[in-house]
């Protein structure tokens, strides 16, 4: 199972993969980071897509509780992913879940002209389930 670092090498291996960061939505602090950050500074994007992370995972409209898995309880987060699509990228957000109280997400921005957003989606699913935070 990958720590930070080789989940987010395996992020970057992604066809149109630019940045890759694990952030912690609760600090708004990046945990580990590869590529390049859109505003050129990683610790800068980390606070903003932390914002945005903490909105959807805290607003009732978002995750309202009736939409928690069945047999689970509504502490359990529903939302799996967030995508941001601006005029050049795409943002993936996707929650890590854990068997900890866990406010973490992986980042991972896409250049809109070579990026697979399915596949991308479909890959950061899997490093999210495999990650093993250290």
């Amino acid at each position: 199972m990958p720590g930070i670092d080789e989940c987010l090498l395996e992020a970057m291996a992604l066809p149109g993969a630019r940045g890759a960061a694990l952030v912690d939505w609760s600090s708004g602090l990046a945990l580990g980071t590869a590529g390049d950050s859109p505003v050129g500074d990683h610790e800068t994007t980390a606070a903003e897509t932390a914002e945005l992370a903490r909105a959807a995972a805290e607003y009732e409209s978002f995750a309202p509780a009736d939409d928690a898995p069945l047999g689970g309880d509504a502490a359990g987060l529903p939302v799996e992913d967030l995508i941001v699509t601006t005029r050049t990228g795409y943002h993936v957000l996707r929650f890590v879940e854990t068997s900890f109280d866990s406010s973490v997400f992986l980042h991972l921005w896409l250049d809109r002209a070579d990026g697979n957003l399915a596949l991308a989606r479909h890959k950061l699913r899997a490093l999210a389930e495999g990650l093993v935070l250290r």
